[in-house]
């Protein structure tokens, strides 16, 4: 029996995964946190993983690896191999303006046209842009740019400073893949190369980049395989064995919406990333900052736990007797409507009932996230059944409101740590050079029960912000 590890060094915390690599069973796990904030020292996510694997009973008897991580985060390297500030993380969003400045000097069209994303605070070149024109002198020093994920497998290798590392600061052993690499707004998936002229207009000078693996490629580890890694969503795709026709809507703080897709997307307005995928596919992706905190914040101002707040929506019917919220609690993303606040709208005095509120919140976050679907489905992208995760998709109530406002097949996979299940897959498929086929475990199925009013409630009181 092969073992593989599959690692998800997320924001919040580093998730290890030990399967058998032929049926893909759960041997043994391990977890340890990361610092707050959106700004770290990469170092913090090199003692979480050391500690994490420790957990998890070590490296000496598995056959591979792979490492999945958040995305866009940016780690900048010396020629020493030395970290020269804390990475910023994806939700840092002080290069805000310098997204703006980015896409003035590109043009909105020709940006997308070249690498698939319009820039946004969350991607890595703007970050590199505030790099320049805050901080010169650390720019200056930059000899290599690279990921949190690629970082994490350049450690794990033996690569790193002098004096810290068994093999040193070989800066030209970094290495990565096409999904995450595609979340920096410097890499084009429809060519797989970088985009040197974007790296230079962000930095201000060419640095090294990690080199590109493809899916089943890898690079030697001490006694082990390491694979290329991941983006978390690729990663979280590729857990689930996403195929093209299935779309993954995750329930988290945020809500994001990512299909499998065999062709790229290039949205000109910015609504949908084109990411690449970690099978050498693509990753259309949307994104929307109300999700799972909704029903929080509901859950509170009616005075119920969320299986309460399950039982009071199923109690409503659909539609919600017409009251709608459209949740905005924190500005929104997709739309791009930072400032927005919530409205709740449609309130009459026999409307007005507790199951109205709480059905109205899940159709409104639900909403939302179908908004994303349609999306990805105008960019190509086939939707033939979506996937549901996250915590808030164990709710009764959730799942049968996904059926309705998704008109789609919906199915909710048992919970689980799938960011990390994936790079587990990935290190199967690099020892075998078979593409893992292990079970998806199920929690629920629902058949689509299309109830197009609540979509038309919706997009009528949102269409209000615009």
């Amino acid at each position: 029996m092969a073992r593989v590890i599959g690692v998800d060094s997320s924001t919040q915390s580093c998730k290890v995964v030990v399967r058998d690599s032929v049926t893909g069973a759960l041997l043994v796990t391990g977890r340890a946190s990361h610092p707050e904030g959106t700004e770290v020292d990469p170092n913090a996510w090199w003692a979480a993983l050391t500690e994490a694997l420790t957990q998890a009973g070590g490296l000496s008897e598995i056959a591979a690896i792979s490492i999945a991580g958040q995305q866009h985060g940016m780690v900048v390297l010396d020629a020493d191999g030395r970290v020269i500030r804390p990475a910023l993380l994806w939700n840092d969003t002080r290069s805000a303006p310098a997204a703006l400045d980015l896409i003035a000097e590109v043009g909105a069209e020709e940006y997308v046209r070249r690498t698939g994303v319009l820039p946004v605070a969350s991607f890595t070149a703007t970050k590199l842009r505030w790099l320049r024109d805050r901080e010169a002198e650390n720019a200056a020093r930059v000899a290599a740019v690279c990921l949190p994920h690629d970082w994490l497998t350049w450690r794990l290798r033996g690569y790193g400073p002098a004096g810290e590392s068994a093999l040193g600061p070989v800066l030209t052993e970094l290495v990565t893949d096409r999904s995450d690499a595609s979340g920096t707004a410097y890499f084009s998936p429809m060519t797989g190369e970088y985009d040197r002229e974007l790296l230079i207009l962000a930095l201000g000078h060419d640095a090294v980049l990690p080199r590109l693996l493809g899916p089943v490629e890898s690079v030697p580890g001490d006694g082990f395989l390491v694979g290329a890694g991941a983006g978390d969503n690729a990663a979280a795709a590729l857990g689930l064995d996403a195929r093209p026709g299935d779309v993954v809507v995750s329930l988290g703080t945020s809500g994001t919406v990512f299909a499998a897709a065999s062709g790229p997307a290039a949205d000109v307005t910015g609504t949908v990333a084109g990411f690449a995928d970690a099978t050498g596919g693509y990753l259309p992706l949307v994104c929307t900052l109300n999700a799972a905190r909704t029903l929080d914040a509901m859950a509170e101002l009616l005075g119920v736990d969320h299986d309460g707040l399950s039982q009071l929506a199923l109690a409503a019917e659909p539609g919600s007797g017409g009251v709608v919220l459209v949740p905005y609690f924190e500005g929104e993303r997709t739309p791009n409507l930072p400032d927005a606040t919530a409205s709740l709208r449609g309130l009459t005095l026999t409307n007005l009932t507790r199951a109205n509120l709480a059905r109205a919140a899940i159709e409104g976050m639900l909403s939302g996230l179908a908004a994303g679907v349609a999306e990805v489905r105008r960019q190509g992208a086939a939707v033939d059944r979506i996937r549901l995760i996250g915590g808030a998709a164990a709710s009764p109530a959730v799942q049968v409101v996904a059926a309705q406002v998704f008109e789609a097949r919906v199915e909710v996979p048992e919970p689980g740590e799938y960011v990390a299940d994936g790079a587990a897959r990935q290190a199967g498929w690099i020892l075998t050079g078979q593409r893992p086929s292990w079970p998806v475990a199920l929690l629920a199925t629902l058949e689509a029960d299309p109830q197009p009013q609540i979509g038309q409630q919706y997009r009528a009181a949102a269409a209000t912000y615009r």
